[in-house]
Parts: C-alpha cells; sequence; structure tokens
C-alpha cells in the first residue's frame, strides 16, 4: 500500500470541503472494500478522509417515507424495525449480503460505492479499463462467466456487486448527496452507469459529493415482495444472478409490480419490460413466464455467461411466485 494522509473530518461540509482540497483523496467510511483496493494497489490516494465520526447514521421516518444515513451499517439498516416492518424487501437483499462481521462495518454510503468484483479489475496484470483507462476490457474476450448480459460496452463488461442496490432500485429510492454546490437528491435509477465509453466512472456523483443520506418513498410493499440471490456457493459469494421484487395486489390481480435484477450490468438493472408486461395482469405462472420472456429477451451474453439467460429467467419466475405468497 502507497503512504497516505490521515484527515478526521468534523462536518459533512468539512468532508467536501477537505475533498476540494485534496482531490487525489478519497472518503473512508467502514473501509471494507477501499482498504483491500489500496493495499492491492488497485486504487490509490494521497489522502484519506474519515466521515466515522460524522453524524450521519440516523435511520428516521419523514414526511414522504424514510431516510437513511449514510454512515448507518448495513446490520443496523437491516435490522431497523422501521425497515423490518415498512421495507422489508431491503432487509431480506442487505441480510444476503457478505458476512455478518463485513454487515457489522460496512455502511450504506459504502454499500452503493462498492467496486465491482470482475477478477480483471483485481489481477493488474491483466488488462482493464476500470482499473486503467485505455488498456483494454480482459473480460471482453477472456473468461467471462460471471460477467455483464445487459447494458455492457466494447470497454467494459464488468457487473455491479450490491445487494443492497438493487433493493433500493426496486424501490425507487434517491440517494441525498452533498457537493461544492450544495445539496442534490439523485433517483436511484440514475445514481449508477452503465459503463459506455467511461468504465472508470461507476456513478453520476460529481467530484468532491459526498453521500449523506438515502431516501425511500413510502412503500406500498410490505406484504408481497422477495429478494432471490442465486450464487455459487450459500455463503459470502456474490450474485451471479439476482431479482428484487415488489408487488402491490387487488385480489388476484397485480395493480403495480417492481422487479430489478443483480449480477447482470454494470449497474441493478431494472426490469421495465418485465413489470409492464404485468400491471394489470392477474398473478399466474403463465404471467409471470411472458414477463421473465420479455425482459430476458432483450441479453446480449457474452461467451461463458449465456447460462445467465436461462436462469435470469428463471429466478424472476420464482421470485414472483414467492412474492405473491403471504408475508
Amino acid at each position: 500500500m502507497k503512504s497516505f494522509e490521515y484527515v478526521r473530518a468534523k462536518t459533512a461540509d468539512d468532508a467536501v470541503k477537505t475533498l476540494q482540497a485534496r482531490p487525489q483523496g478519497r472518503f473512508l467510511a467502514g473501509g471494507t472494500n477501499l482498504l483491500d483496493l489500496m493495499k492491492d494497489d488497485i486504487v490509490s490516494a494521497t489522502d484519506l478522509i474519515d466521515l466515522t465520526r460524522l453524524d450521519l447514521t440516523e435511520i428516521r421516518e419523514t414526511e414522504t417515507g424514510l431516510s437513511l444515513g449514510a454512515l448507518a451499517k448495513n446490520a443496523d439498516t437491516a435490522n431497523h424495525p422501521l425497515v423490518r416492518k415498512n421495507y422489508p424487501l431491503l432487509s431480506r437483499a442487505i441480510l444476503a449480503a457478505a458476512t455478518v462481521q463485513i454487515r457489522n462495518m460496512a455502511t450504506n454510503g459504502g454499500n452503493l460505492l462498492q467496486r465491482t468484483r470482475c477478477p480483471y479489475f483485481y489481477d493488474t496484470a491483466m488488462p482493464c479499463n476500470k482499473r486503467d483507462p485505455g488498456s483494454g476490457c480482459g473480460a471482453r474476450e477472456g473468461l467471462n462467466r460471471t460477467q455483464a448480459i445487459f447494458g455492457w460496452s466494447e470497454q467494459c463488461v464488468a457487473v455491479h456487486p450490491s445487494d443492497m442496490a438493487v433493493a433500493l432500485a426496486a424501490l425507487e429510492a434517491g440517494v441525498r448527496v452533498s457537493g461544492p454546490a450544495g445539496e442534490r437528491l439523485i433517483p436511484m435509477s440514475q445514481f449508477h452507469r452503465l459503463p459506455g465509453d467511461e468504465p472508470e466512472r461507476d456513478t453520476h456523483l460529481k467530484p468532491g459529493e459526498l453521500i449523506v443520506a438515502i431516501e425511500l418513498p413510502k412503500s406500498k410493499f410490505t406484504d408481497h415482495y422477495y429478494y432471490l440471490k442465486v450464487r455459487d456457493r450459500a455463503s459470502y459469494a456474490f450474485a451471479l444472478v439476482s431479482v428484487a421484487v415488489a408487488l402491490e395486489l387487488d385480489g388476484d390481480t397485480i395493480k403495480d409490480a417492481r422487479i430489478a435484477m443483480g449480477g447482470v450490468a454494470h449497474k441493478p438493472w431494472r426490469a421495465e419490460k418485465a413489470e409492464k408486461s404485468l400491471i394489470g395482469k392477474s398473478a399466474t405462472e403463465a404471467h409471470f413466464n411472458a414477463a421473465a420472456d420479455a425482459e430476458m429477451a432483450g441479453a446480449k451474453p457474452l461467451e461463458h455467461n449465456a447460462y445467465k439467460v436461462e436462469l435470469g429467467r428463471r429466478a424472476i419466475v420464482r421470485a414472483l411466485e414467492q412474492a405473491i405468497k403471504p408475508a
């Protein structure tokens, strides 16, 4: 690990101003991903700006829903009574992630900002446009079993690893950030980026911006929801494919449907074709299959991950079948 200066921020404004003065620095919260990346010389920083003393841990009700402090731990968020009662899909997704020890350290803001687990990104002997722009994408023609089937570009085929972010996409959350120009709220659908020609950029954050909270709208999905995570092993593994489903039912009719997928794209993938296919339809296996087919028809698999197309189709159907069961 290269040497760096350590700075402790006193307030969110202080953190933003400190990063403005030290533009090659990085914010440090739980550190569960950043420190590993620095140890392996994948990323570097001249300064680490410690955020852990900031007052950004509160989880509270608001007039419009629920606010999750950016520095609240993943474990505290998943087990918070308001989250478990009103946003059980989010709780289930967080508890499917990582290990208990990591959830006890990782923060909500850090979870959204974690980097891909593409092996070519972590292997500094291999080309990777995300790690070293312009060097090429080793996974594009290499072993790409775990890579994207939606939204990838010739520059990058990596997937975003977060489980929490997939549930937040389905719940249409917003990410509140503070920066040199003040505060703004970024819809979750616009927070992460597809790779395009700039795969080194994971999000639409502007330079110097700090996540301060995640805002959830009032939920109508407390009764019919499911988070399905398909992985190589049951413990501490990232999703090959995951599906977050939230349904609003009127009897047997689907009034509203939210479906987001993980492990299939550079960002949480909102399955809008599947959603549109379901609204106004009865909650039947035939309609679930039709919705899954509509979504997966747009997949573009690589040489080694064509299995994800059928896996994704079956995962959508299974998650929908589980979601219509009483909570």
